[in-house]
């Protein structure tokens, strides 16, 4: 997994909703499509790479990376993944 290619993808997805006028709207449209559309295995790439630093990531990006790694984290504490 190529992990500059998962970066520059998220952060063209954030850019698309940079348009929304709430940032928490913006990070939740972003999140939400990865959760949708990206296989389980960019989804914990892009994680890996946000809890290591997330170089190259934009803010919103960023911010909805941080609310899958939450995510992840809470299943885990379950027990779920």
């Amino acid at each position: 997994m190529d992990i500059e290619n998962l970066v520059k993808m998220a952060n063209n997805i954030a850019d698309f909703f940079k348009a929304e006028p709430e940032h928490a709207a913006a990070v939740a449209g972003v999140a939400d499509h990865l959760r949708r559309f990206w296989e389980s295995r960019m989804r914990l790439a892009i994680v890996k790479h946000y809890q290591a630093g997330g170089t190259g990531l934009s803010e919103i990006a960023s911010d909805a990376v941080a609310l899958l790694a939450k995510e992840q984290e809470t299943a885990a504490q379950a027990g779920h993944g």
